[in-house]
């Protein structure tokens, strides 16, 4: 056993990570799927749309021929409706409550509509907003994520210029760094950005990190407001002996690296080990078997009951081979000349419900012992703690603390997405963003 790279065909790479929810091939087929809508009076797709697109309007206009219309519902609700038509668990929001579910038929296929209009309006460049008259207002956001693009265009909308300060070489935050490369193309979520800031009077600064090329105190002096949009990202520790060994990785940075190498340099074992259930580990899993890897097992402490990921997301991992131990939770990883060789689990069985409304696991006292020569944790993600303390803001375990006003304790300083609830959807990010800037509007112009 060994962790490898360059394991299959350039051909292999080309289908093994292919769109996995590829777009309409004809015209035709967008017109005749929206024409299946029945425009429901008071929708809960759109209710169900954390940044409430008007899903049925959006679909009429598809169905009418006006795909321009169409892409301009969208994005006037989620400027990143591209994107979101990609990634977005549809199956537990607007297509999971489409009343043709009610009716044993399949939903209508809402995300995919959503693509077709978004998509063509960018690969086209339709300029579907006009930016209004300077106000000689200034705004940093920090992060060019999904919610630092959303709070960018609605400032610049209303005539605010704005600065981003972005950490990576690229702009998209978890959508370019952090999901499964056969759900978006990095080249897509460039596209993305670019059209985002074609509005004008958005600047992004690249390599710029909050806490060592730039202070809190800079962008207080220097800025009529600041956004913090820094989301998550430090990967959990499991705490368990031999966490350090060669071959024990952590998703983020297992993902990361495939966002930004050629398939053929990431490096993967033939048995790998994802410690998690949620969508990043399903991410993993499903990419590690899609790099050449001979088994992947997925392991979580609950029942499938209790997962966190979608069965949508469970069924695409079985379907690309993966198995599964449920009721297992690592204690200890076993190593030879420095590499990773087993991976200890002990036993577990549901208890009393926790917290989370879920029975909590309880350790039987029994272990298994599984043959790996990598492991990849994905057991969540926690918030950057030491740079919001640095920066003295007020939080709770490094989840930013917000007034009513979404503002921080720091005077002008706002933030949203990831970095205040610790981690949702991209579509939540979104949100967040259009949320930040409609109060920093009211601080900065004194609106009421």
């Amino acid at each position: 056993m060994a962790i490898q790279s360059n394991r299959l065909s350039t051909e292999e790479y080309v289908v093994n990570f292919s769109d996995v929810h590829p777009p309409f091939d004809h015209p035709e087929g967008a017109i005749i799927e929206s024409n299946r809508c029945l425009n429901c009076y008071d929708a809960p797709c759109t209710k169900s749309c954390p940044t409430s697109i008007d899903v049925p309007l959006f679909i009429k206009q598809i169905a009418s021929g006006n795909i321009k219309g169409s892409a301009k519902t969208i994005f006037t609700s989620n400027i990143m409706g591209g994107g979101c038509s990609k990634v977005c668990p549809v199956e537990k929001l607007c297509e999971g409550v489409c009343v043709y579910n009610l009716l044993e038929e399949e939903p209508i296929s809402i995300a995919k509509l959503q693509r077709y209009s978004t998509e063509k309006a960018i690969t086209e460049k339709w300029k579907l907003f006009e930016r209004k008259p300077s106000t000689g207002k200034k705004v940093a956001v920090v992060g060019a994520g999904p919610a630092g693009l959303a709070c960018a265009h609605a400032l610049s909308r209303e005539g605010v210029d704005v600065t981003i300060f972005e950490k990576d070489n690229k702009g998209g935050g978890l959508m370019t760094y952090g999901v499964a490369a056969y759900k978006v193309s990095p080249e897509f979520c460039q596209d993305e950005v670019d059209y985002i800031t074609s509005i004008g009077g958005i600047d992004i600064q690249y390599n710029k990190e909050l806490g060592k090329d730039i202070s809190m105190t800079e962008l207080q002096l220097d800025y009529d407001a600041v956004f913090l949009g820094i989301g998550v990202g430090i990967a959990r520790e499991l705490a368990i002996p031999g966490e350090s060994l060669s071959g024990v990785v952590d998703a983020i940075s297992f993902i990361y690296d495939l966002r930004t190498n050629d398939y053929s340099r990431i490096q993967v074992g033939d048995k790998v080990a994802v410690i998690g259930m949620g969508m990043t580990a399903i991410d993993a899993a499903t990419q590690s078997k899609r790099l050449g890897a001979k088994e992947v097992t997925m392991i979580y402490r609950r029942t499938e009951n209790e997962k966190p990921c979608t069965d949508v997301e469970l069924a695409l991992a079985r379907l690309d081979g993966c198995s599964f131990i449920w009721l297992a939770s690592p204690k200890e990883i076993v190593g030879e000349n420095g590499k990773v060789t087993k991976l200890i689990c002990s036993k577990m069985k549901l208890g009393e419900p926790d917290a989370s409304g879920r029975r909590s696991p309880v350790d039987t006292g029994e272990t298994i012992s599984i043959d790996v020569d990598m492991v990849i944790k994905a057991a969540g993600q926690i918030p950057f703690e030491d740079l919001v303390n640095e920066t003295k803001l007020e939080n709770k375990t490094g989840k930013i603390s917000l007034d009513i006003n979404r503002e921080t304790n720091l005077k002008g300083v706002f933030a949203g997405g990831d970095c205040v609830n610790g981690g949702k959807e991209v579509v939540d990010a979104v949100q967040a963003g259009k949320d930040g800037a409609v109060a920093i509007l009211n601080y900065i112009l004194g609106n009421t």
